[in-house]
């Protein structure tokens, strides 16, 4: 692998390039032809239904057991189709006994508008066939796609990408800001970056700069920052550094959001992954609150998903390929006594989003949400950050003066016995976005149908307090509370 230390020469990736696109080696046409069996079977490990479906010498079956399947293919094949010579020489191929192998692992990847992407990375290690090496560099998964899936619509002066790996993220930010700034421990991931910007065609913006979180950029700024760190929370030091750090716990995502307003400009994004810990007598939510508290920046934190450490713990032998292995036990009973130590009930895994807004009474909105939302989120994401400000700023009297309007794509259902006079719930939905459902009361449901934005909300309060006969008062009282939490979600917008 050391061939990978040098400069890959831009022309042959340009050709290399050039090759993948002709012989329809993209996401696209990698799905089509594979078909939805053997995709499912790889996902499982196993190999036979994909190396049925690519079989031949026709140019993509060929390019998918040679660089996705990590099969050796024949090298007349091979050659009939690839630059062989200049690709071994550069660290990519390895010929031998008439048979051409990959050394890394070359994917499509789908950049935004459909266009046709490349990331490269070490192979994937499967189950008994050894364990990733210290300095592996991990391919695109399910957390690149979520990352890349959140990220803010540009443009953006300049982008930094903490933890580039493969360079998954570089690619995207590459498309958003004129120029952007990739780091990384691992020298070999920053040469995995720099193939995947230059297969991609996006060299030409970014820079590669080894060091650890912001050191590389000490007294820089930047509009965007992103990262998919190494969150995995070992009771030991890194064993491997695509997914561990030296950092106990989940103090190495803590650290990235402590710092970030120092390296953002104003209104500047920070946009990360993170595992945080669930301890037994405190609230993950106070816990990551923590984090951002003092900060000056309004954003967004969401759980998405949740295990205990046992669950938590397999999770992470499995892809480091201990399973099954005699160290297996020894590991995860050490794994499980260091959980037990400190505390953890369980582990939990989200997003952090801020934006640097230097202001006193900025908010940052800390949830859980479980449920299927709209992908992608990074083109409404600013205004879930805005829309929960706004909620956060408005005084009582501020909202029954302001005038509100239901937000787009929200509904309205009703629960309830067939021919019964009244619902048993009142429900309003989004159709799109994050898709929230809240139950309502009979005078938020009547606010619902009348807020169009051009009337104050008191007015209506009144209005509304009549033909119920309520008291106009005791509903001025109590609706500021509810509305303001309906706004904070996205049920209700603001006129401007």
């Amino acid at each position: 692998m050391s061939d990978l230390y040098r400069p890959f020469p831009r022309r042959l990736a340009e050709r290399l390039r050039q090759l993948l696109i002709d012989a329809d080696y993209t996401v696209s046409g990698v799905r089509d032809r594979l078909g939805g069996t053997a995709a499912k079977a790889l996902a499982r490990e196993q190999l036979v239904p994909a190396l049925r479906a690519t079989g031949g010498d026709e140019r993509l079956g060929v390019l998918l057991r040679l660089w996705w399947l990590q099969e050796g293919v024949a090298e007349r094949a091979a050659r009939a189709i690839l630059p062989v010579g200049e690709l071994a020489e550069a660290g990519l191929l390895a010929v031998s006994g008439g048979e051409v192998r990959a050394r890394v692992h070359l994917g499509p990847w789908e950049l935004d508008g459909g266009r046709p992407g490349y990331i490269v990375s070490d192979p994937t290690v499967r189950p008994g066939h050894g364990f990733p090496s210290a300095d592996h560099v991990v391919g695109a998964g399910g957390a690149s796609a979520t990352l890349a899936r959140l990220i803010v619509d540009g443009p953006f002066e300049r982008a930094l990408d903490i933890g580039a790996g493969c360079g998954v993220q570089t690619l995207h930010l590459a498309e958003r800001a004129g120029s952007v700034c990739a780091t990384d421990l691992n020298p070999r991931a920053l040469r995995m970056t720099e193939l995947s910007c230059a297969l991609s065609g996006l060299d030409a913006a970014v820079q590669t700069r080894e060091g650890s979180l912001y050191e590389p950029v000490k007294d820089e700024r930047f509009d965007l920052i992103v990262s998919n760190p190494p969150f995995v929370i070992t009771p030991d030091s890194a064993h491997y550094t695509y997914r561990e750090s030296d950092l106990a716990g989940d103090a190495v995502c803590a650290e990235i959001v402590r710092q970030a307003p120092g390296h953002l400009t104003d209104g500047g994004w920070c946009q990360l992954l993170a595992n945080w810990l669930h301890v037994g007598g405190e609230d993950w939510r106070d816990r990551v609150g923590e984090w951002v508290a003092g900060a000056g920046c309004s954003g967004w934190v969401v759980q998405r998903d949740v295990q205990d450490p046992a669950e938590y713990v397999e999770l992470w032998l499995r892809d480091s390929c201990e399973h099954g292995t005699p160290e297996y036990t020894h590991r995860y009973d050490a794994w499980l006594d260091y959980f037990e130590r400190e505390g953890i009930k369980a582990i939990g895994f989200g997003w952090i989003c801020l934006r640097n807004d230097a202001a006193q009474d900025a908010t940052v909105r800390v949830e859980e949400l479980r449920h299927e939302i709209e992908q992608p989120i990074g083109p409404y994401l600013p205004d879930v950050v805005n829309g929960a400000m706004t909620a956060h700023r408005l005084t009582d009297q501020a909202l029954l003066s302001a005038r509100v309007a239901l937000a787009p794509g929200v509904v309205e259902e009703r629960v309830g016995v067939p021919g019964a006079p009244d619902p048993e719930q009142i429900l309003l939905r989004q159709r799109d976005g994050l898709r929230r459902v809240t139950q309502v009361g009979t005078v938020e449901a009547a606010l619902a149908s009348v807020c169009d934005g051009t009337m104050p909300v008191g007015p209506l309060v009144d209005a509304i307090a009549e033909l119920t006969e309520q008291s106009p008062a005791d509903l001025r009282e109590r609706i500021p509370a509810h509305l303001r939490g309906l706004i904070a979600e996205g049920f209700f917008q603001v006129a401007r």
